[in-house]
């Protein structure tokens, strides 16, 4: 082979590398182009805010739809795609955004991979009726009051515990668990009444459960128990100790004789009851009637809960506030000794 042959054919495999690149890197060029063109904002100059909802479980294609939806962006297949090339495919938090079409596509997914999200917190103690949870919610503008009460007493929530609850305006007594939450700015009433109640479903364990079911008692019963000792005390070793002289006296057939449940029955709270007060006509009077009344009458947190699960061993039937006001109680084995006490909590008080 001559070497002009061998040059000329050289030559041509220089040409055949040098088009090679070119095409490359005119591909990369255009690829670049297409992807910078994919990550400017929909439009620059809307900064309007718009709240998007991004469900759990949905996928990036979902999520570029929904973006779509609500004018955000231009495209979701765009999306899906920047997603897998960014390494955020798979790794969006559900939640609520503040989004606007003057955000650029990577700025969104850089929000969605962080989960900013946005929710507002409210705190409900132990020891509320329904009527105050709905009171202090309200007061925070999270709920409209009478939509709330309309899913009390009929919405549909599916747990467990609700089986045995009472029907009609009190269904829900007791079972809106007290805690701090985080919901959704957006979160309706039906939906802050299913987080309250899904942390309650959280809280009551199988092993509770089974306590319920080798105690011979049912769920609303272990409810209202607790609800008379949140409303009762609010010293957790006593707690234990006041569940014993409840259940002491359902074993005698004794009334229950709680001041709570004539407070609850006259829909107010007083420090002190009159005679008049307790003889209110009421299933929830436990001065008037036998046994338990027919539900809760507040919302108890977790150790009154396992207080009524695991009480005290005592003879116990009798207790009172002591003289040393401090929120503690005396309790008694009879009248008696009862009676001593009632009266250095009077003279105590100025009563």
């Amino acid at each position: 082979m001559s070497n002009k042959r061998r040059k000329k054919r050289g030559n041509g495999l220089l040409i055949a590398v040098i088009l090679l690149v070119a095409i490359i890197a005119a591909g990369a060029v255009g690829f670049s182009m297409v992807m910078g063109s994919a990550d400017k904002a929909l439009d620059p100059t809307d900064t309007a805010s718009v709240t998007v909802t991004i469900p759990s479980g949905t996928t990036t294609n979902g999520i570029g739809t929904i973006l779509v939806e609500s004018g955000i962006i231009e495209s979701a297949d765009s999306f899906k795609l920047q997603s897998k090339l960014k390494g955020m495919d798979g790794k969006y938090k559900a939640g609520e955004y503040t989004l606007s079409p003057s955000m650029t596509m990577t700025q969104i997914m850089d929000l969605l991979v962080a989960g900013t999200v946005n929710t507002v917190r409210f705190t409900i103690p132990e020891g509320l009726t329904v009527a105050e949870t709905a009171d202090k919610l309200a007061a925070d503008g999270l709920i409209n009051t009478d939509l709330f009460q309309k899913e009390v007493e009929s919405g549909q929530f599916n747990y467990r515990f609700l089986k045995d609850a009472p029907d009609g305006k009190n269904r829900l007594e007791g079972y809106l668990y007290p805690n701090t939450y985080d919901v959704f700015t957006t979160a309706s009433e039906h939906d802050i009444i299913d987080r309250m109640l899904r942390q309650l479903d959280s809280v009551f364990t199988e092993e509770m459960y089974a306590r319920v079911d080798e105690l011979g008692m049912d769920i609303n019963e272990i409810m209202t128990i607790a609800s008379l000792i949140e409303r009762e005390t609010r010293v957790d070793s006593e707690r234990p100790v006041v569940a014993s002289v409840i259940y002491n006296r359902l074993d005698i057939g004794m009334k229950l004789q709680i001041d709570a449940t004539v407070q609850y029955a006259l829909g107010e709270q007083k420090q002190f009851l009159t005679y008049d007060d307790l003889e209110v006509d009421s299933p929830y009077n436990t001065y008037q009637i036998d046994g338990l009344p027919p539900g809760p009458i507040c919302s108890p947190g977790e150790a009154s809960i396992k207080a009524v699960l695991y009480p005290e061993d005592t003879d116990y039937i009798y207790y009172v506030l002591s003289k040393e006001k401090d929120g503690t109680h005396k309790f008694a084995t009879n009248s008696q000794q009862f009676l001593i006490y009632k009266n250095e909590y009077k003279q105590a008080f100025g009563i």
